[in-house]
């Protein structure tokens, strides 16, 4: 993959929910610079530029990063863990999208660093009013420093 800008980096390896998120973000015109990968694995490839993703640049961050707790290959919890613990790309937000209303699953990722939790909604237009304000919220209303 040639390194482009991405905006959001959706983590999720349920194709149903991964394809819900992105016709809310479609809905909502906040799709541009979407990029999809469906384990923890590809998420950490992704982020530090390794495997199917060296030719990225690290520097060229997504803006924020919609991350499943539960996925194959590596728990969403210990990609948090890498992301907030590198100097290079602890500034990246990271929205925990779970299933886990679990209160332990909360305090693990607050303690790491996440920078929200939103329980996904089992109804499409509450679970696309949540995208909305997610979306819109990082890409458009939150500032970032400047690197």
């Amino acid at each position: 993959m040639a390194d482009q800008k991405v905006n959001i980096l959706l983590v999720e390896d349920n194709p149903y929910h991964a394809e819900l998120t992105l016709k809310a973000l479609t809905m909502h015109h906040l799709n541009e610079n979407f990029v999809w990968v469906k384990n923890g694995e590809d998420a950490t490839d992704f982020i530090f530029c390794r495997g199917a993703f060296a030719s990225r640049s690290i520097e060229n961050a997504p803006k924020v990063v919609f991350l499943d707790l539960k996925l194959p290959k590596k728990s969403g919890l210990d990609v948090l863990k890498e992301i907030k613990t590198d100097e290079r790309t602890k500034s990246i937000p990271v929205v925990i999208l779970s299933t886990s209303r679990e209160e332990k699953d909360i305090i693990e990722g607050n303690n790491l660093g996440m920078n929200g939790y939103v329980v996904k909604p089992d109804d499409f237009e509450k679970f696309s009013e949540a995208i909305k304000n997610i979306g819109y919220y990082w890409l458009v209303l939150n500032q970032l420093p400047k690197k």
